[in-house]
């Protein structure tokens, strides 16, 4: 019986630490990473506004190659849309909302399975001394007590597939494809 009181107290302390944290916990998050790439901006551009060209270098379609793909609309307009459906990935799509050639795309990114959430994508793309700086940014708003505390740990998960899409977009672009 002394057990069983010590054991309900514990999981009594945890679900308040739990709840009561929420409260403390940012509303939003961002996770972004950069690196430079020794290729013309519209190449860059090309391969990440063209999903066509998108899906052959981002770090999920190597994680998922079993993933049904469907790819849609217009190549780099308002509308073009990347919808993935895969026993690994989950499913979901990316829709282009705004783009500014050769500069920047923005797509609103949207997972269905397993757990529902929408993230801002962001592409920017900026001219240097030695190539051009790509920033991948993908942010949004933490809802609910769940999602705020998995927030936490946003960066961590999603940083590593960040920097393999990037190197990958790195050897993609300066090949010249």
């Amino acid at each position: 019986m002394k057990f069983l009181k010590i054991f309900v107290g514990i999981i009594v302390v945890l679900a308040i630490i739990i709840i009561v944290g929420s409260f403390l916990l940012p509303k939003s998050y961002s996770v972004n990473r950069t690196i430079t790439i020794n290729a013309p901006d519209s190449v860059i551009y090309k391969n990440i506004a063209d999903y066509n060209e998108f899906y052959k270098w981002n770090a999920w379609s190597k994680l998922d190659p079993q993933a049904k793909v469907t790819i849609t609309g217009n190549i780099a307009q308002p509308g073009h849309l990347y919808q993935w459906n895969g026993e690994k990935s989950g499913n979901g799509q990316m829709k282009i909302n705004t783009v500014e050639i050769n500069k920047m795309v923005d797509m609103e990114l949207k997972f269905i399975k397993p757990m529902e959430s929408v993230a801002d994508t962001r592409f920017d793309i900026e001219k240097e001394t030695n190539g051009n700086k790509v920033i991948w940014t993908m942010s949004g708003e933490s809802k609910g007590i769940i999602n705020k505390w998995f927030c936490l740990f946003m960066d961590k998960m999603i940083g590593k597939d960040f920097e393999d899409g990037l190197k990958s977009l790195k050897e993609k672009s300066e090949k010249g494809v």
